[in-house]
């Protein structure tokens, strides 16, 4: 009943907003007569906010207005109006390309009137551009120039926060897409109540956007769809809704909205870090098509490219070539040196003197008496029984969404034939997580001495842990082995044999495939105890 009254306690509430800027209308002119309305961009219904490109009368040029609408005898509104204009006027000193800057902000009594219907205005410049929701709405943005239109923003944020601003980025219609690809706040403004941890979560919201089309904070326009949410309430990542979107993007976008768990990312910083890694990616992928497909144009319609000019990667392969060059020339010099060396002492040796012949040994002679002692035995190796099969295998990602988790059951199948497999990055392990892996659980403790795995994945690295539980913290688990899996069967003895109902198979190096993505796959999972 309480939720049912909320949400008509809501609708009221836009119904009020709606018809208190009812009156708002192309051609008005508001601030003192100054400000003539041109176009709506959108109502951030929270704030009673309506966004608003408008002609600046006294200056001749469009200005972005953010209109506070509300009834002045209302204290609540009068108040909450009151702090976002004070906010306004604070963020007026900062400058940054990621943000308009705002020209002046207009309240009740200067440069507003009573009769306008008006509780503030916030006068920002024009950016020039598109407009986000259109672009989204016709189809999601490619993961590369999504990268790219978030850090630009990012950075932004990331800067207003050094200065103990917060810019209220939090509802897509104050956002513009630049003629340069850039995402720019438009229409400045924060809620009274925002708040740092609020810009982060928008930086994330903005990116599954892009992504998906869909948005993931409460208050968005009604023209996008929200996030779907699993089961268990978690918002759904984005590479589940469009396969094509990374894993490094669609981790990010899920633990910078997400406030629950260890693995969320808190700060504007930490967000730039991974965004920068995905683009140097993407950078170096560009510049590979370049060198093949030197001159040719985009066609897809990517709106953000990161293609070198041919120029630039012809200088860079000759770069690659003269470096080459400089590394063979050096290793044939130090060849030729070690082989003088050599020749130089074998031409000593021969000519060290005349030869002498040792006698051998009777063969009664005894042995001398001070010979060394036959080296002691190291400690006898345990017995190791017959397999014992888990009860059941599970993902385990303590950091972020699991890989394939629909897959992991054919570890423990028996089937070597039948894999699982991690999902593709553009970077190793740990650059976004520090691994990834499942858990196997059996029906009674045992008393693990050795595991075997089939996969034909070099270069992976993997862990051994025992666990307490079947969901445990990574800092909870023990290694009790390691092992590289650099054929196609692996035997990772334990460092001794431990007793758990539930062992970690962790993997902390990825493999690489032929097209420079790195993941891993296994086949099947033998586990041994001891005899």
């Amino acid at each position: 009943m309480d939720t049912r009254r909320s949400e008509q306690a809501g609708e009221a509430t836009r119904a009020d907003i709606r018809a208190q800027g009812g009156s708002l209308a192309p051609g008005r002119v508001v601030g003192d007569g100054r400000y003539r309305l041109l176009a709506q961009f959108g109502v951030d219904e929270r704030a009673a906010a309506h966004l608003w490109r408008a002609r600046d009368g006294q200056l001749k040029r469009d200005v972005a207005l953010t209109l506070l609408v509300g009834d002045p005898a209302d204290p609540e509104a009068a108040r909450q109006a009151r702090r976002t204009l004070e906010r306004a006027a604070h963020a007026s000193k900062f400058g940054h390309g990621g943000v308009a800057r705002v020209l002046d902000v207009l309240s009740l009594g200067s440069g507003v009137t009573s009769s306008e219907g008006l509780l503030g205005v916030v006068v920002a410049e024009w950016t020039k551009g598109s407009d986000l929701v259109d672009l989204v709405a016709q189809r999601p943005v490619a993961p590369a120039a999504a990268a790219r239109m978030v850090q630009a923003l990012a950075e932004a944020v990331d800067h207003a926060h050094q200065n103990g601003l917060v810019l209220g980025l939090d509802h897509p219609q104050r956002l513009r897409l630049t003629p340069s690809g850039a995402l720019k706040l438009a229409f400045p403004g924060p809620l009274p109540d925002a708040t740092l941890r609020d810009d982060v979560k928008a930086l994330g919201a903005v990116l599954y956007l892009l992504l998906t089309g869909r948005w993931a904070l409460p208050g968005g326009p009604p023209a996008i769809p929200a996030a779907p949410l699993t089961p268990q309430g978690h918002i759904v990542p984005p590479r589940t809704l469009v396969p094509a979107v990374p894993p490094e993007l669609s981790s990010l976008a899920v633990r910078t909205i997400e406030d629950g768990g260890n693995g969320g990312i808190r700060t504007s910083s930490a967000i730039l870090r991974v965004l920068d890694q995905v683009a140097e990616a993407e950078e170096r992928t560009q510049l590979i098509k370049a060198v093949g497909e030197a001159g040719t144009t985009e066609a897809d319609g990517t709106i953000w490219t990161t293609k070198k000019p041919v120029k630039d990667v012809a200088r860079r392969r000759k770069l690659a070539f003269g470096v080459t060059v400089l590394v063979v020339a050096t290793v044939v010099i130090l060849a030729w040196g070690g082989l003088m060396l050599i020749n130089l002492f074998q031409g000593d040796s021969k000519a060290s003197g005349p030869t002498i012949n040792v006698a051998a040994p009777s063969s009664t002679a005894a042995p001398p008496s001070n010979s060394a002692a036959p080296p002691p035995s190291s400690p006898a190796a345990p017995k190791i029984g017959q397999p014992v099969d888990p009860k059941s295998a599970t993902i385990y990602n303590p950091k972020g969404s699991g890989d394939n988790s629909g897959r992991v059951k054919n570890v423990i199948d028996g089937d070597p034939g039948t894999v699982w497999r991690t999902d593709q990055y553009q970077q190793q392990l740990p650059v976004l997580k520090p691994g990834v892996g499942f858990v196997v659980q059996f029906d009674d403790p045992v008393n693990l001495a050795q595991v075997k795995i089939a996969a034909d994945s070099p270069g992976t690295k993997v862990e051994i842990r025992s666990a307490d539980s079947k969901n445990p913290q990574l800092d909870d688990t023990k290694v009790v082995g390691t092992g590289d899996l650099n054929g196609t069967d692996t035997t990772i003895d334990l460092q001794q044999p431990t007793e758990s109902q539930y062992f970690v198979v962790w993997i902390t190096q990825l493999g690489k495939d032929d097209k420079g993505n790195y993941l891993s796959e296994i086949g099947d999972v033998s586990f041994l105890p001891a005899g």
